[in-house]
């Protein structure tokens, strides 16, 4: 039986806490003297996620769906029906790539007890049901209509999507998911997990990063939980977080190939996660502004657009225009912002603010779709968007 540590007092927390955030800091501010996001972000090797080839190549385009969402550590019921996440009854995508944050309560017994794997486990399996209901029911269609079982099977031969790696790191789970008939075109598929929470380094923030390589073009999904708060500071600790993240980050190379180790180095990456990046306005201010709905002058003073415009963090990195409200602090199952209702006592604050956003960075990758979905199980809105992705091909190895 593993034994947890007790419930920490206040006073004990106001020992520790100053000394973590030191630490914290101590350790950033090492690798910032080592080198900045920027320098990180501009050391790029063009060619490094592509292997030199004898064959002629050809390009071929394939549709992304790529999604964050937080949570809060609830367990989806047995009936909680993704499909409208997932968009599967109005579109058809080639690779989907989930990545969740607080898939379990980021409590002590979590962070340094043995993983869940019951939850985790559990979304897979809601996942798998909305991706392959379309296929199972044309499947029964066919069935019907079908003069012998063997038909059936040649018409749904391929179909369907098979996940090809999840990956779960405390609160932090990323899965990935590709059409059954792409997958002998994947290889080198591999995942690198990175703590950077309690003490720089247990797994309550930090990410999950998977990599792997289509045909002959590099892949890097990287999924995050940053340092939360709008405290004077906390910003700085989420910029830190990312720096930590792009710099320790290691994928295995291989002897036989030129491949990247580091995140930076594959043909096409997207980030997503609950960024925790904040708006730079009193609550007092937010709020009249998010009832009548401005976004412009909110997002005027968005922590992580206001990143962007300085230049010295995110350098290459894109993100699509937000057309959508706050995804965060909601009510859970309501659409009312966390400030509509009346706080407990002693309960902290919650600002608006856009907390969970995809940036992607490569070469022949286009984002067409950006945009919020409606579920209201968790006090985050899912953010998902929608890439067309290139991909290099040797002639006659397209089928």
């Amino acid at each position: 039986m593993v034994s947890y540590p007790a419930k920490p007092s206040s006073m004990t927390l106001q020992i520790i806490l100053p000394w973590l955030v030191t630490s914290k800091l101590l350790q950033c501010q090492q690798l910032r003297s080592h080198e900045s996001i920027s320098e990180i972000s501009s050391v790029v090797d063009e060619n490094l996620g592509k292997r030199p080839l004898d064959g002629q190549m050809d390009t071929r385009i394939y549709r992304v769906f790529a999604s964050t969402w937080n949570v809060g550590g609830i367990t989806p019921s047995d009936g909680l029906d993704l499909e409208d996440w997932l968009d599967t009854k109005a579109n058809t995508y080639d690779i989907y790539v989930l990545g969740f944050q607080e898939i379990v309560p980021l409590n002590a017994r979590n962070v340094l007890g043995p993983r869940n794997s019951c939850i985790p486990t559990k979304w897979n399996s809601l996942i798998k049901e909305a991706l392959n209901k379309k296929e199972r029911e044309e499947g029964v269609r066919l069935n019907k209509e079908a003069t012998n079982s063997s038909a059936m099977e040649g018409s749904m031969q391929g179909e369907g999507f098979r996940c090809i790696r999840s990956k779960q790191m405390v609160g932090i789970f990323t899965s990935v998911w590709v059409r059954s008939n792409l997958r002998p075109f994947i290889h080198h598929l591999d995942v690198s997990c990175i703590g950077s929470g309690i003490m720089g380094c247990l797994g309550n923030k930090g990410s999950v990063s998977i990599r792997f390589v289509l045909h002959e073009t590099s892949f890097c999904f990287v999924c995050c939980h940053l340092a939360s708060g709008g405290k004077e500071g906390d910003l700085q600790l989420r910029n830190l977080d990312v720096a930590d993240i792009l710099a320790r980050t290691w994928f295995p190379g291989r002897a036989t190939q030129d491949l990247p180790e580091k995140i930076l180095g594959h043909d096409q990456v997207v980030l997503l996660g609950d960024l925790n990046y904040r708006i730079s306005l009193e609550e007092a201010e937010t709020r009249p502004l998010v009832k009548a709905k401005n976004w412009a002058v909110l997002l005027e003073k968005d922590q992580l657009l206001f990143e962007f415009s300085r230049g010295r963090h995110f350098a290459g990195w894109q993100e699509g225009l937000i057309t959508f409200s706050p995804t965060y602090k909601y009510h859970p199952n309501s659409d009312q912002y966390y400030w509509c209702f009346d706080r407990a006592r002693g309960e902290k604050k919650r600002a608006p603010a856009w907390c969970d956003r995809i940036l992607w960075r490569g070469r022949g990758l286009k984002q067409v779709q950006y945009e919020t979905c409606d579920y209201r199980i968790s006090d985050h809105r899912p953010v998902r968007a929608v890439f067309h992705a290139e991909c290099d091909v040797l002639e006659g190895m397209q089928k």
